[in-house]
């Protein structure tokens, strides 16, 4: 599971890409609870959500002409250059070369082999989100790719994540399962699955999703339909993990929720 720990390889920011950003304030605002706080003129409109003012998330308008609203999960690494130069050689793509963001820590933003965004994190002052897990807060990740193997291989080699193919509780197949090369199993933070498993997610093509813990996923589904949100896939039961659903606000970015069943005592 996500924790704030922040082990190298893991998880540690994830920030919203949108060319509304009062509109997805209001949004995410009557869906989680989230208020938006603006990180000041100079960092350029970019900003954090917060909950009881603990950070969930970041935030920052991107026109359309620039890209498409989305979601980009941020992962942790000691030195962002040499994540960079592993990016390049490993065959991805550097889209925004390391860069120190005041002292709070040094950002880059890649794409790995078959063309899906990502970025990483090197914590100076912030060391990354404050809060994991809990209800409106990011619990877990996915990566939707045509070629796991190769998927594996590369963030294996930039980034240290190790995985392995585990059954799902229910006993209908396995999923690869993602973990911090310095983690155990308890610090195992998403997943992989094949595109052709999916038909959804097929006819979109490969991306990193979050999915964000809440209380009620059917509630929830509700209430962002309500406000204008786009359900993808409805609340669906996965046995000995949770209810969950996938969703995209009302400018397009895709994100998912989950209610996740409670570890046995």
């Amino acid at each position: 599971m996500l924790t704030t720990r922040y082990l190298t390889g893991s998880p540690n920011w994830v920030d919203l890409g949108t060319p509304d950003l009062q509109g997805a304030e209001a949004f995410y605002g009557a869906l989680f609870g989230w208020r938006f706080r603006s990180a000041g003129p100079e960092a350029g409109g970019y900003g954090m959500f917060q909950l009881d003012g603990r950070t969930v998330a970041g935030g920052m308008t991107v026109p359309p002409d620039q890209a498409p609203p989305g979601w980009t999960v941020y992962f942790r690494t000691s030195d962002a250059d040499a994540t960079a130069a592993a990016v390049r050689e490993g065959g991805g793509t550097v889209l925004s070369e390391p860069m120190d963001v005041f002292d709070l820590g040094r950002m880059a933003v890649f794409a790995d082999p078959a063309g899906v965004g990502f970025a990483v994190w090197q914590p100076g002052a912030n060391k990354g989100l404050d809060v994991v897990n809990d209800p409106h807060s990011l619990c877990w990740t996915e990566l939707y790719t045509r070629d796991p193997a190769a998927a594996m291989a590369f963030y294996g080699s930039v980034l240290g994540i190790e995985s392995s193919a585990v059954p799902w509780p229910d006993g209908t197949g396995s999923y690869i399962l993602l973990t911090p090369a310095d983690g155990g199993d308890d610090d195992s933070f998403g997943g992989v699955v094949p595109l052709e498993s999916d038909p959804l997610e097929s006819a979109e093509g490969p991306y990193w999703t979050p999915y964000f813990e809440v209380p009620d996923t059917d509630a929830t589904v509700a209430k962002a339909e309500e406000l204008g949100g786009t359900v993808r896939l409805s609340p669906s039961e996965m046995g000995g993990v949770g209810r969950y659903a996938k969703l995209t606000d009302p400018y397009g970015a895709r994100f998912a929720v989950i209610t996740s069943t409670p570890p046995p005592p």
